[in-house]
């Protein structure tokens, strides 16, 4: 396999140079190119483009001399790190033990049913994405599930269904 080392922004021909890339130029400069800034320079990357897609992990790993390997992995360890682009719309549903206990297992097998999409994924529309997180820290309130960043409490499948619905018809 052979590999190939950015020493510039990726391009694709005829395109004039994309100025997320200067954003990301700026953070690592500013970060004097520690490689321990690795985790704000992701999310200043994903910030720019919305995710982080393979060149832009590249343009990264070369930008710190960081193995891709390890770009990678931290970019895959951290939820709130996305390699696929995002709907216009996120429904996190909570699976720690407080929610698991009141039902969020229903709550998520229920979306996907209806969704026909699972965990990670996005629909086909590209209206709705759809994840699920260990725990968000609202036990009080469980079932908790995070609406487009809002978290909203006791929730049951019908109504999370409602709302995932009034974003479909925004359409």
């Amino acid at each position: 396999m052979e590999s190939k080392t950015l020493t510039k922004q990726p391009q694709k021909s005829g395109q004039n140079v994309d100025k997320r890339f200067k954003i990301i130029d700026i953070t690592m400069k500013r970060n004097h190119y520690r490689q321990d800034a690795l985790i704000e320079i992701l999310h200043k990357a994903q910030e720019a483009f919305g995710y982080l897609e393979p060149d832009i992990l590249e343009y990264v790993a070369h930008g710190l001399k960081l193995p891709l390997s390890r770009v990678y992995g931290v970019a895959t360890f951290y939820h709130l790190f996305s390699l696929k682009p995002s709907g216009k719309h996120t429904c996190v549903v909570c699976l720690g033990t407080a929610c698991y206990v009141k039902g969020s297992d229903k709550i998520l097998a229920t979306l996907q049913q209806k969704l026909g999409i699972k965990s990670g994924e996005t629909t086909p529309d590209k209206q709705v994405s759809l994840l699920s997180a260990r725990c968000l820290g609202a036990c009080g309130i469980a079932p908790a599930v995070v609406f487009d960043g809002e978290v909203v409490g006791k929730q049951i499948p019908d109504n999370v269904l409602e709302k995932i619905k009034t974003w479909q018809k925004e359409e």
